[in-house]
């Protein structure tokens, strides 16, 4: 039986609790990575601390923290291990659906509290108008946690009865997600990849599958919105994604300098007489480490507390506001990755071996920068507001 305990109290601890899961992860994420999953033991803690449930609204026995407790709990999972703590994230920002359909359905989607959810995109997905729902077909991929899950996201463009696309208010081809049980999909085993390789983010796919209308919504529509509170007024799904993206990359960062500083304190390198940590390079490296690795970590809180005073305040985040977050947060990740790929390379050989903590974080980090909220493009983006360009806004 799962520990009770209120939300309030839950939200409160919940970076100490990802702290006090460190060490279990850790002991386990080797196993995780070579299952491609996270495996029962971890995922049983994860679950007592109510880790999923960071970003699912209090009506639906979630903790809805604040992203600044968010950001800070995922780094610290990720110090332990990048798949379950890329996991995390994911799930929480599926969870955020609970905010959108009538609370009968949230709770029995997420009444469980070791419910979770999984979804990835899916361009071809379509659903189709039909009395009382739609008919939903496609594939969708990078559904991270779908081992776990118990219910999944299908993203979906709607088309009318005749098969025409239904336009939103803006001209755009309107979107909708359906909310299926896991078992209505088939499930195709498909992540072998560089890294990351823990979150089993598999491919799933339905046909002609009936959704009823109350088991789907429309992300970030306020006609759909159920819930009142700022995370779920003021801040997108995608935001948070990229807020907790950013902090998985800086705990990915933070661990391994502390590892290197470890390393670094007992290797004697090859033909040499003195311990690394002797060497003025490593030295000047290691400072420089912690100057990126501090000052990204800083910039992205900034950031976003002042994204969640404005929300507090009932006030609209500026475009400038969410550009600055999308900057902080792309940025971050970008140092992250210097900082790993310096260690990696600083560390020799020692950092090849998969018995040390190097060479998983820097095939982590890489597949991290892989991912759309970490893109180089984001600059670009961010660019063309700073000198006042027409710019992509919807995915800032």
């Amino acid at each position: 039986m799962l520990e009770r305990t209120t939300a309030a109290t839950s939200a409160d601890d919940c970076v100490a609790r990802a702290e006090a899961l460190a060490p279990l992860i850790a002991a386990h994420a080797a196993r995780i990575e070579a299952q491609r999953e996270i495996v029962p033991e971890v995922l049983a803690a994860l679950h007592q601390a109510r880790l999923f449930r960071m970003l699912l609204p209090r009506s639906c026995g979630g903790l809805e923290v604040d992203p600044p407790t968010f950001m800070r709990a995922v780094e610290a999972l990720a110090r332990a291990d990048g798949s379950t703590a890329w996991c995390v994230v994911q799930a929480s920002g599926c969870s955020l659906s609970a905010a959108y359909v009538e609370p009968a359905i949230a709770q029995e989607i997420f009444g469980d509290p070791t419910a979770v959810m999984a979804w990835g995109p899916g361009p071809t997905g379509t659903a189709t108008l039909v009395p009382g729902g739609y008919r939903a077909a496609g594939r969708w991929g990078f559904a991270s946690g779908i081992r776990h899950a118990r219910w999944l996201g299908c993203h979906c463009r709607v088309l009318e009865g005749d098969g025409t696309p239904r336009l939103d208010p803006d001209g755009q081809p309107a979107e909708r997600s359906m909310l299926i049980r896991k078992e209505r999909a088939k499930v195709e085993d498909v992540w072998r990849v560089v890294g990351l390789k823990g979150t089993g983010s598999d491919l799933y796919s339905v046909d002609d599958l009936f959704v009823p209308g109350a088991y789907t919504f429309t992300r970030e529509s306020a006609a759909d919105r159920r819930e009142s509170g700022p995370l779920y007024r003021h801040f997108t799904s995608y935001r948070l994604y990229g807020i907790g993206f950013a902090a998985l990359a800086l705990g990915l960062g933070r661990a391994t300098l502390d590892a290197f500083v470890e390393l670094a304190a007992a290797k004697v390198p090859y033909s040499k007489s003195y311990l690394l940590r002797d060497n003025t390079v490593i030295q000047s490296q290691v400072a420089l480490a912690e100057a990126k690795l501090a000052s990204a970590r800083s910039y992205v809180l900034q950031q976003v507390h002042e994204a969640w005073e404005a929300a507090v305040t009932g006030a609209t985040q500026s475009l400038m506001q969410r550009a600055s977050l999308k900057l902080a947060g792309t940025y971050a990740s970008h140092q992250a990755k210097d900082v790993i790929d310096t260690l990696y390379h600083a560390a020799g050989a020692t950092a090849i071996f998969e018995s040390n903590p190097f060479e998983r974080r820097l095939r982590d980090i890489h597949t991290v920068l892989q991912q759309v909220q970490a893109h180089f493009a984001n600059f670009e983006l961010v660019g063309q507001v700073l000198l006042g360009l027409p710019s992509q806004t919807r995915l800032i």
